[in-house]
């Protein structure tokens, strides 16, 4: 795998590539709060030959720019991704969606349903249903933006760090990862990036795009982690049955963030989708 960056004129973002340029049909990989691109690297060693893969940060989040004054809207965030994909000269691709990641790929797939093949949606954000934990937070910023600032991004990135614990099934893989994902901010983001992305977890464009859901006519696979506490499986049959033909698939012993808890099943999952 290689790391490089996409400019985008006032901004760049960070992805890594797999597998073979050209060749098989493109997948490209969405991460949610407060993840990067690493929350993919098991699913990606997991994914079937032939494809190329790509797996993105998104602006304000791993190696990824700041965002600064940036719209960080599920539809801000699929406008940067479709000019990455005209970077990479990448027309279409199966796009797969992690939480927040997931409101962002139902977002250029409804926008631009000529870039993107197939959906597959995975613990995602949708309606009007968020993680709990982090929003939480989130309305305490949006009542009180200079807490966040004046607490400062170590003691802000543990609250977050605390809240997320829960969401993963191995609660020692879950620190490891949140640490990584944390880190981020901490040494470089800064905590203005980190209440940004707080006070972005209540998009109210998402709800607007529930309404809109049964306009998607691409192969649609719905993941879920059963033991998810903040967005249970409630919210994943809603998707199923608001998405024309699409599919839902339980890991019953994997919490939100899936993509840690069981990688190889999520690659499961996405290599049927891609058979479809």
């Amino acid at each position: 795998m290689r790391g490089e960056f996409v400019d985008l004129g006032v901004t760049r973002l960070y992805y890594y590539a797999a597998g073979t340029r050209g060749a098989g049909e493109p997948v490209i990989f969405l991460h949610g709060f407060p993840a990067s691109s690493q929350l993919w690297h098991g699913v990606v060693r997991e994914m079937p030959e032939g494809h190329r893969v790509v797996v993105v940060d998104l602006l304000g989040f791993g190696k990824s720019d700041r965002p600064a004054l940036a719209s960080l809207s599920a539809t801000a965030h699929a406008d940067r991704l479709k000019l990455v994909m005209d970077d990479l000269g990448i027309d279409a691709a199966c796009v797969v969606g992690h939480g927040m990641g997931g409101a962002i790929a139902q977002a250029i797939a409804l926008n631009a349903p000529s870039r993107v093949t197939r959906l597959c949606l995975v613990n995602s954000t949708g309606f009007d249903a968020w993680p709990r934990g982090a929003a939480r937070i989130a309305r305490m910023l949006a009542a009180i933006p200079a807490l966040g600032r004046a607490a400062g991004a170590p003691l802000l990135a543990g609250l977050v760090h605390g809240s997320l614990l829960k969401g993963f099934a191995d609660e020692q893989g879950g620190r490891h990862a949140l640490d990584n994902y944390l880190r981020a901010f901490t040494m470089r983001l800064g905590v203005d990036a980190l209440v940004s992305q707080l006070r972005a977890i209540r998009d109210p464009s998402v709800a607007a795009l529930g309404a809109r859901l049964a306009g998607i006519a691409q192969p649609t696979s719905i993941v879920w982690g059963a033991r998810d506490p903040w967005l249970d499986l409630r919210t994943g049959e809603m998707l199923r049955d608001a998405i024309p033909g699409a599919t839902l698939d339980v890991i019953p012993d994997a919490g939100h963030f899936s993509p840690e808890d069981a990688p190889a099943l999520v690659a499961a999952a996405v290599g049927r989708l891609l058979e479809k």
